[in-house]
Order: structure tokens, then C-alpha cells, then sequence
């Protein structure tokens, strides 16, 4: 019988920002006791949480171990975890900037654990994320960095020596070296995901009785494995019987697979003898990203499964597979969900990690089995918030490089708003942000995206913004990681990528002057459904046109290009035609990222007076008049050296010039610091590219606006960037605001500084960052 699972708290996750915590990435089972951790906690020191059930059978009340000292930094803490009776061992392989650890907690007789020791490797010069992997074998401890792993062996007044270090010959980071564990009747098993481009192996040592030394036996490698199948990225072991999880087998849309090893006992050789697959086929399903188990049941997780997730149970006869069923999630969860991402049990108590609930902050389930051999769901747990408290009351000034926590440059804070007190719940991320001015009273407004909705804060008293209230996702639409707004006529104009039948939301800006019982959830006023899912709106005020760009999913997409609708009757907006210029775009169809849409009084006197769009076509700049919009003119289109992804730009207020991203080329290594593009557009017709200018990290950058002589560049983990750009090709940084104030500044996938708005009369610049919230900035040498 399947049993289903109720989640009552989550929504669905679309992507997960690089500080995600990725609760459930680690997980154990004692033999009442469950232990989750933290995996992917790359902003605060990381927490485990211990849970047994209370008298009435509840999980809610779990302990809380941290590492010894924690000093505020991330650490990782939790990203590995061991149990065994009375010890726990937790890795922090983020700690010691970077070289990692991992401790040892004693449980006392009242059931407190309790710090003991820190396992330190002996001559380790160059150590590396030391914890990234512990595992626990009666008086051996492993514990894995991605060169070695050292074996800790215990005395018997509970005291630990280094007795081994294990690695292969040769060893690379993107090995994935010791990332799973699993030892057994004297067998230790080490994963290496990433070896042999991606195709996995495991490595297995014996302990020699003689001479009480880990040496090595076999490497184990799955006959015909894809590249990129990962073995090794699980691993359970039993007596002379190992089995390996290849989870991206069949390639990144595949469903993944685990490999049957065993040891002839005359020869000594290991060998492959099965190999599983899911029933149920899903692509990307990730069958084998887990495996443990107890009492003849084998469960495999495979976090893709459905979309949700699932976990396989096999029933075995020694090495004979007599028996599976899918344990399923049900329609309680969401997409993304992970379930199975990480498992752990022990007799009838099991625990399955979900790390992909809300946006990758995780969950874990406990599930218990019955009488009748069947498994529920005994609780659902999370852990604690955590996050930058809002800061309001009074500027901040940036002194010694610093305003609060946040390292700056000549950028004061005026304000933050954590996303909870903007309305944002667990998992919620910012993304793109505008601006309003109300033309009646002069107040202005922030209005804020989010992966759930919008977001209105009144930010006219600078110190002390007022969130007004939120107007949620349109009701059927998925919650979208891109959302994306511009205003005309006191009308704010929304689209939301990747979210299914969104369409353009349309609310009445006027609405926010003194809303009564603040904060208030509205309804919108107007919704233009010719579209579903886009990622972004660009409005000219001068026509009161709209160009909705990156459309798909449904509606007359344009090809991706410009959708062009007249607005001028904001509430009643009409189809008005398409342009997409073919020669650009990833698949030839003329997709558009973004674009910037202007009535032109430029320097090329032919088309004064003409609409004119400058796209950002993920391969190259493409300009169109597309003052006619029944018959819309390429003029150009210009690409350049080094192109990942040609990704959003703004003109100068002259036109003379025209400053672009392109969101693709740090991550890919094409530059040496965070770049921006300097096109001179003097003769629309011919583009040229003058110039660029190289930032001293490497962020990956994002939306860049310009006002006056400045321009204003979120730059993702690298925070608000400010340009001087009084000689245009040569740009000059005149400030900075990081708004993520932990991390190297390295290329990130996601994660900070979003977009910002420079506009307001009063000088102050609103600045959303993902994870964090909303700030209220001003740089220095504004007046307010």
C-alpha cells in the first residue's frame, strides 16, 4: 500500500542561490535518534539538529549542536555527518578558512551531546575541506578532504590518533574525492564522483591485520558508465558485497542507476555482478544519489523522481534483489522537492533528506514503520532562520570600509530590509526591483520582486522604509526565480519567467497612498494573458508602448523577441505586433534577454525622433526601429569577443553609448574580472565596440543602470558596483556596497545583488539582494 505524506509549510523550488542551506544534505539515525545537517550553508556558521521523539510521539523539540568557537563565519558545519551509539562526528569542511575539520560530540547519560574532540591531521600542509566526508566503523573514524582520507583510530579512554592516510596515486578537487564513505568487515570504500570525466570510480582499501595499515585492493568502475554518471556519489557496503550509486547515468536527463560490486573470494578480484535501474523512468531523477540499509531493505533515493522525488526499497536475499516498491511522496509535495536526496535508518526509524524545499533551504522527513512493515511519515522538520536582521533608524555611514556588516566604499546605508519583513517567507528570494514616484504627493516607492510575488515598501523616509504590502504571483503560475517590472502612467507592469500561465500583471501604484491596516495583500487591477511565462518588460513612457522580451510557454511568443503591446490605456493593454531578428539568439529565433526601448534624440540624426530598441539577444547587441510595429526594421546587430551570454544594457543619457553585461563570460573563465562592455552607438547602423572595463574580482554580473555621469552595476556576490563614467571608455569605480558580505566574490551561480534603481530625486538608490533583502542606499556626494 502506498502511503502519502502531508507538507503543509513548502513551496516549490525553482533553483537554489549559492548560500542556500540545503537542510537534509546530511543525515543519520541512531537507534531513537535522528540527526540532520546542514550542506550548502555558505553564509553563517552551520548547525545539526537532534531529534528523538517526545513522550506523545512528536519530533518538535530537536537539540542543537554547533561547532566549538564558532566565530560567525560560514563553516559548513553539518556538511557531513556520522553516528554510532554515543558519538557523533560532524564535518565542517569550510572551517579553518578552508581547510576544513571534524569533530567528535559525546551523548552523556542525560542524553546531552557534548563536545570532545577535534580529529587533526598530522604533516597535512596544504589541507583542503577536511570533513567533506566521516564515517564511523567501531574504533575507526574516516574522515575525507578531497586529496586524502585519514583514518583516526580510538584508545580505550576514548582518546584518537591519526593511523592512516588514504588517496590515490593522483588526486584533482574535481575528483570529488571522499565525498561518500561506507566500511565494512574490515573494507573501506571511498567515492570519486568526478574522476575519469565524471564517469566515477570507488577506491577500496583492506586492513591488514599484520600490520594493522589501510592498503589498497581494487578500484571499482562500472562497465560502459556514461561520463558524468558519477559513481561513487553513494555507497553502501555489506560482506563482500558493495553497492554504488551512478546517479546522472544515461546523462544529465537520465535516471541514473546503481552497480552491484563484489569479491571472489578465491581471486580476490572485485567485480560488477548487478546492476539497478528505477521502474518508474524520470529524466533527471538522480536514482542512487543515496543508499542505506537495515533488516534486508535497500533504499535508493532518487531526488528527481516525479519531480518531487522518490525512494526505491528493495528487499534482499544476500546478494538476490526479491522484492521493490517505490516509496512515493504523493501530491503534497512540490516540484524540486528532493526527496531522497540524502537517507539514513536504523531498525524501524528511517530519515529522508529534502533539500529542495523552499528554494533549497531543505527539509527532512522521519518516517517510522508499523506493525504491518509499512513506513509513514512520523514528522516533517526544518531548521532554524537565519539571515541579516533588518537595519532601520538611521543611516549608517560607511567607516573603515565597513557599514554594518557589509563591506562598502563610499556608499552609506541608509536602510535594510530583511526579506521576512517585506513579506518574504522560508526559501523566498529578491530578484529585480523599480521604482515609483508618486507624482501627487512625491513619495517614493520601492516595488520589489520576489520568487512569490511583489513587493511594496514605501521608501520616502530613507531611514525608515514602511512595507506597504505584496501582490502575489497570479493564482495557477508557478513561483518564478526571474521577476521582472517597469512602471507607466502610476501603473507598475509584472512578468515572471519560468512560471507557466503568469501573463503581465497590471496594479495601480495609486493604491499604496496610505493603505489602511499596512501590510495589505492586493489583488491586481488589470492582466494581459496574450502572453504566459516571459522574462522581462521593458516600457518606452514616451509612446506608451511595452516590449515584453524572453516570452515562452504559451501565448504568441515573438520567438523570444519583442512582444510589443500598447499601454496607453494602462488597464486595457492590446497586442500591437512582434519583432525578433533571427541572425540572434541562442537557437537562431531571435530571443531577447532584455532590452532598453527609447524614443531617440541621439547623435544619428536618421532616425531622430524614431523608437528605437537596443536587445541584449544572448550572442550579440541587435538595435531595431520598431516605430512601425507592423513592420518593425533590423538596423544592426554586433557581437564581440569572448561571448557566454549577452545578458541586459543601458544607453547613456546622451545615446552616445551604450554600456552591456554579459551574465556568462566570468563563470566561464573568458575574462579576468567582472566585465563591462562600452559600445559606441553614434551611427545606429554600425556599432562599435570601444572598450571594456575589467573589475578587480570576478562577479558575475547583472543589471546596470546609468544616471548622469554614473553608472550603477549589481554585480551579484560583489554587491552594488559605481562607475565614474565622465569619460566613457574609461570607466572609473567610484564605489561599492557588497551586499554579500561573506564568499570571495568568485563567479557564482546565483546568489546577491540582483538589480537596483538609481532614479529617485532624492539620490538614494533601492538594491535588492537574493538571499538577503531590500537596502536603501546613498552614495556619497548626493544630497538628500
Amino acid at each position: 500500500m502506498k502511503r502519502f505524506f502531508s507538507f503543509l509549510l513548502f513551496i516549490p523550488a525553482l533553483c537554489l542561490s549559492a548560500s542556500a542551506q540545503s537542510f537534509g544534505g546530511a543525515v543519520a539515525v541512531g537507534s531513537d535518534e535522528v540527526v540532520v545537517g546542514e550542506t550548502r550553508n555558505q553564509a553563517f556558521p552551520g548547525s545539526v539538529y537532534v531529534y528523538s521523539a517526545d513522550a506523545d510521539g512528536t519530533w518538535n523539540n530537536p537539540t542543537k549542536v554547533s561547532a566549538p568557537g564558532a566565530n560567525g563565519k560560514a563553516d559548513r558545519f553539518g556538511s557531513a555527518i556520522a553516528l554510532s551509539e554515543d558519538m557523533l562526528v560532524i564535518g565542517a569542511s569550510a572551517a579553518n578558512d578552508g581547510r576544513g575539520a571534524a569533530y567528535v560530540y559525546r551523548q552523556d547519560a542525560d542524553g546531552v551531546w557534548n563536545y570532545a574532540t577535534e580529529l587533526v591531521p598530522t604533516d597535512e600542509a596544504e589541507l583542503r575541506d577536511l570533513g567533506r566526508g566521516v564515517h564511523i566503523m567501531h574504533e575507526h573514524v574516516f574522515v575525507a578532504s578531497s586529496a586524502a582520507m585519514f583514518v583516526f583510530d580510538m584508545d580505550a579512554e576514548g582518546g584518537f590518533s591519526m593511523t592512516g592516510r588514504l588517496a590515490p596515486d593522483s588526486v584533482e578537487a574535481r575528483d570529488d574525492f571522499g565525498s561518500a564513505i561506507a566500511a565494512r568487515s574490515g573494507y573501506v570504500f571511498v567515492g570519486a564522483p568526478g574522476e575519469a570525466d565524471g564517469a566515477g570510480a570507488v577506491y577500496v582499501y583492506r586492513h591488514n591485520h599484520d600490520n594493522m595499515q589501510w592498503e589498497p585492493e581494487a578500484t571499482l568502475e562500472g562497465m560502459g558508465l556514461d561520463n558524468g554518471a558519477r559513481l561513487g556519489s553513494a555507497i553502501h557496503a555489506a560482506d563482500g558485497f558493495v553497492l554504488v550509486g551512478a546517479p546522472r547515468e544515461g546523462g544529465r536527463m537520465g535516471s541514473g542507476a546503481v552497480v552491484g560490486f563484489a569479491r571472489d573470494e578465491e581471486s580476490g578480484e572485485w567485480e560488477e555482478v548487478t546492476r539497478l535501474a528505477p521502474f518508474v523512468m524520470s529524466r533527471g531523477g538522480g536514482f542512487g544519489s543515496s543508499i542505506t540499509a537495515t533488516n534486508g531493505e535497500v533504499w535508493i533515493g532518487t531526488p528527481g523522481d516525479g519531480g518531487a522525488g522518490a525512494v526505491y526499497v528493495y528487499t534482499l536475499d544476500g546478494r538476490e534483489v526479491t522484492g521493490v516498491h517505490r516509496l512515493a511522496t504523493g501530491e503534497d509535495l512540490p516540484n524540486r522537492a528532493g526527496f531522497g536526496t540524502a537517507t539514513a535508518m536504523n531498525g524501524n526509524l528511517a530519515v529522508v533528506g529534502l533539500t529542495g524545499i523552499d528554494f533549497g533551504e531543505g527539509a527532512a522527513s522521519i518516517l517510522t514503520k508499523g506493525a504491518d512493515g509499512s513506513w509513514t511519515n512520523a514528522a516533517t522538520v526544518i531548521d532554524d532562520k537565519q539571515g541579516y536582521a533588518s537595519v532601520t533608524g538611521g543611516e549608517v555611514k560607511c567607516e573603515s570600509d565597513s557599514a554594518s556588516a557589509f563591506p562598502c566604499k563610499d556608499v552609506d546605508m541608509m536602510s535594510f530590509l530583511s526579506l521576512e519583513d517585506i513579506g518574504g517567507v522560508r526559501g523566498v528570494r529578491a530578484n529585480d526591483i523599480w521604482g515609483w514616484t508618486d507624482p501627487q504627493t512625491s513619495r517614493e516607492y520601492a516595488i520589489v520582486g520576489r520568487t512569490d510575488g511583489t513587493s511594496f515598501v514605501d521608501v520616502t523616509d530613507a531611514s525608515n522604509p514602511r512595507y506597504l504590502g505584496q501582490l502575489p504571483k497570479t493564482e495557477g503560475s508557478q513561483v518564478a526565480v526571474w521577476r521582472d517590472m517597469k512602471v507607466y502612467r502610476d501603473h507598475v507592469f509584472i512578468v515572471a519567467d519560468g512560471a507557466g500561465s503568469h501573463g503581465v500583471q497590471i496594479f495601480d501604484l495609486k493604491r499604496l497612498r496610505e493603505p489602511a491596516d499596512a501590510p495589505v495583500v492586493f489583488e491586481e487591477d488589470a492582466h494581459y494573458d496574450q502572453i504566459h511565462s516571459a522574462h522581462n518588460i521593458v516600457i518606452n513612457e514616451d509612446t506608451g508602448f511595452a516590449f515584453v522580451v524572453g516570452a515562452s510557454s504559451g501565448g504568441e511568443t515573438c520567438g523570444g523577441g519583442l512582444h510589443m503591446v500598447n499601454i496607453q490605456d494602462p488597464t486595457d493593454p492590446t497586442f500591437a505586433g512582434c519583432f525578433a531578428d533571427a541572425s540572434t539568439g541562442r537557437r537562431g529565433t531571435g530571443y531577447s534577454h532584455d532590452a532598453q526601448c527609447v524614443t531617440y534624440n541621439g547623435p544619428d540624426s536618421d532616425f531622430a525622433g524614431r523608437e528605437i530598441c537596443f536587445g541584449s539577444n544572448e550572442t550579440a547587441l541587435s538595435i531595431a526601429d520598431v516605430s512601425d510595429k507592423q513592420n518593425p526594421v533590423a538596423l544592426s546587430m554586433a557581437s564581440y569577443p569572448n561571448v557566454a551570454y549577452t545578458h541586459q544594457g543601458w544607453l547613456t543619457e546622451d545615446m552616445r553609448y551604450f554600456y552591456m553585461n554579459d551574465e556568462g563570460d566570468e563563470a566561464s573563465g573568458l575574462v579576468e574580472g567582472t566585465r563591462t562592455l562600452i559600445w559606441d552607438v553614434s551611427d545606429l547602423e554600425d556599432p562599435v565596440l570601444v572598450g571594456e572595463y575589467l573589475a578587480d574580482n570576478t562577479s558575475i554580473d547583472h543589471n546596470l543602470y546609468v544616471k548622469g555621469n554614473l553608472l550603477y552595476e549589481s554585480n551579484y556576490v560583489s554587491g552594488l558596483r559605481v562607475l565614474d563614467i565622465t569619460d566613457p571608455v574609461n570607466p572609473v569605480e567610484v564605489g561599492y556596497f557588497d551586499t554579500v558580505p561573506y564568499g570571495d566574490n568568485s563567479p557564482s551561480t546565483g546568489g546577491g545583488s540582483w538589480s537596483n534603481y538609481p532614479y529617485f530625486e532624492s539620490g538614494i538608490v533601492v538594491v535588492t539582494s537574493g538571499r538577503e533583502g531590500l537596502f536603501v542606499l546613498k552614495k556619497r556626494d548626493i544630497d538628500i
